[in-house]
């Protein structure tokens, strides 16, 4: 008998993430599409209060983040786990999740374009512009990580 394992967890979340994808794309029920828009929703909310103003290449940075924790054992394997990783309290994963203010996107343009660049990165991702990174902060602050940098994207230094 194989076992699923006998194809690694790397191998794994992959997969998930091709399937997600591949929820999009065909005809699936109501309850597969309504869990991909869901997921698509996290990541869209992720890249708008991330990088709403770093623009296209800001925000396709940040949902490479949240793809290569997705592909990493230390992280959840779906957008909205880890985006939503730690809950809403100090410790969360994204300040923008635990900081007690509205989620709601205030600037109709970008939260547009956040939603359109989700679907992508889900559905067709380009190159990952981040080197693999699992990390990211504000040029703004130090946050002393023992991480390695992988680039600068805008306002954002990118770690793995």
């Amino acid at each position: 008998m194989t076992k699923i394992t006998s194809f690694g967890l790397p191998a794994l979340r992959a997969a998930s993430l091709a399937g997600l994808a591949l929820l999009a794309q065909l005809d699936a029920g109501a309850a597969e599409t309504s869990w991909f828009k869901e997921q698509q929703h996290c990541m869209a909310l992720n890249m708008y209060w991330e990088a709403r103003g770093e623009g296209t290449d800001g925000m396709i940075a940040v949902g490479w983040t949240v793809l290569n924790r997705m592909r990493s054992r230390r992280f959840p394997s779906t957008p909205c786990d880890v985006v939503y990783q730690g809950g809403q309290r100090r410790g969360c994963e994204f300040s923008w999740w635990c900081d007690g203010r509205s989620d709601r996107p205030r600037d109709a343009r970008s939260w547009r374009l956040a939603q359109h660049l989700a679907e992508q990165v889900l559905m067709a991702p380009p190159r990952d512009p981040t080197g693999g990174a699992l990390y990211y902060h504000a040029t703004s602050v130090r946050p002393g990580w023992p991480h390695a940098l992988t680039t600068r994207i805008g306002q954002h230094l990118f770690y793995r």
